[in-house]
């Protein structure tokens, strides 16, 4: 079992002060986004051993067990975060597995540096992910009926939205969301700054459920992704509870603070909110245009106390233990590799004791007894 030193990424959208509050140590007065918990070859966290990277690729199937090799190649096919969001992040989707594989070998035929900002996929894998909050969690997931989005953007009162209006009211349904957010997108920029910014200065009047519009267009003014935000859930999560962003289902992070998992990729398609390069075509390809209930996830419980948050895929699985008793151990034992993230009280995992923040991996077929009183999130595969 090791003990991780993980690094803390400064987005420019994260929170100072939400995850220095969970670590217990004193902000840095910049902003500290998300803390990787994995073997992302981006920000590996460390071990005595060496990094997760070097470690895993060693001996993979000693650290990830057969099985998982088998099933997903020699490497930890899932990162874990903690992710602070002080501001809201990108609206974005994510491509399916073929998707993925046919974006990335088009760009690698066509010869785009992996690391130029025009690029879409940087790998050829999907990125179905998990967000499960610690915090009051606000997020925008999957779109709204299309009447119901009509409806908001009609009572702004703001003419240059009328067309748009009209189109919602078109069917079928997915057509009449395809048609409105390509028009966003492809709009004229100086007009749509101008109708952008109208549109925030309606939605700072009215406040209530226009609130946290107006703050959208504070943070990105004259974006597209303003407009196209209102297209969308509005969700708020209670802490421990959670949603699944699976392929094509736009979304975005407002505020709050969560424990993310997600499969190993970076593959990003972007609607908006955004400074980052937008292939709308590309886009437009990958999005799922259903109206759909956003789906909050809440953990169900085992008899051994395990609560786990049900995913339709296999290459994470994240569940988490509330642990009311200091000398009851539990062994946690899998034949999969593990990570093991206390997010509240002290848990002793192993020789370790874990503090909020502080995290363990655990190679596959690793004793792994836990105690303490807290609360332990738990990261590994199906396979």
């Amino acid at each position: 079992m090791d003990r991780l030193d993980n690094t803390i990424r400064p987005y420019a959208w994260g929170s100072p002060t939400a995850i220095p509050q969970l670590l217990g140590v004193e902000p840095t007065g910049e902003p500290q986004a998300e803390m990787w918990m994995g073997a992302h070859p981006g920000a590996p966290s460390r071990t005595e051993r060496g990094t997760l990277v070097e470690v895993i690729d060693a001996d993979p199937e000693k650290e990830l067990g057969p099985a998982a090799v088998a099933r997903f190649g020699p490497r930890l096919p899932f990162l874990l975060k903690i992710l602070a969001a002080g501001a809201p992040l990108s609206l974005q989707v994510h491509p399916d597995l073929e998707q993925a594989k046919e974006g990335y070998a088009d760009e690698e035929r066509r010869g785009i540096p992996v690391d130029a900002p025009h690029r879409n996929y940087k790998d050829a894998n999907h990125k179905p992910e998990l967000i499960c909050a610690l915090t009051e969690f606000d997020g925008l997931c999957g779109f709204r009926p299309p009447l119901e989005a009509a409806g908001l953007l009609d009572d702004l009162g703001v003419d240059s939205l009328k067309p748009y209006v009209d189109l919602l009211h078109a069917h079928p349904e997915d057509a009449a969301l395809r048609e409105v957010l390509t028009a966003i997108l492809t709009a004229d920029p100086e007009e749509m700054s101008r109708t952008v910014a109208e549109a925030a200065a309606a939605c700072d009047r009215l406040g209530g459920a226009y609130a946290p519009y107006a703050d959208i267009a504070h943070h990105y003014p004259g974006d597209p992704g303003v407009l196209a935000a209102m297209l969308l859930n509005r969700v708020r999560l209670q802490p421990g509870e959670a949603l699944y962003l699976g392929a094509g289902v736009p979304h975005a992070y407002l505020n709050g603070l969560g424990v993310e998992i997600m499969a190993n990729s970076d593959n990003v398609l972007r609607c908006g909110l955004t400074p980052k390069h937008v292939d709308v075509p590309e886009l437009l390809r990958i999005v799922r245009f259903q109206p759909s209930d956003p789906g909050v996830l809440r953990p169900e419980a085992s008899p051994d106390g395990e609560e786990v948050y049900e995913t339709p895929i296999d290459e994470f699985r994240l569940s988490r233990y509330v642990l009311p008793e200091a000398g009851t151990a539990r062994d946690l034992t899998r034949p999969t590799p593990q990570i093991l993230l206390c997010t509240s009280g002290t848990v002793r995992a192993g020789e370790h004791d874990l503090t909020p923040g502080r995290s363990v991996f655990v190679p596959a077929g690793e004793k792994a007894e836990v105690s303490g009183t807290g609360t332990l999130f738990r990261a590994t595969v199906v396979a």
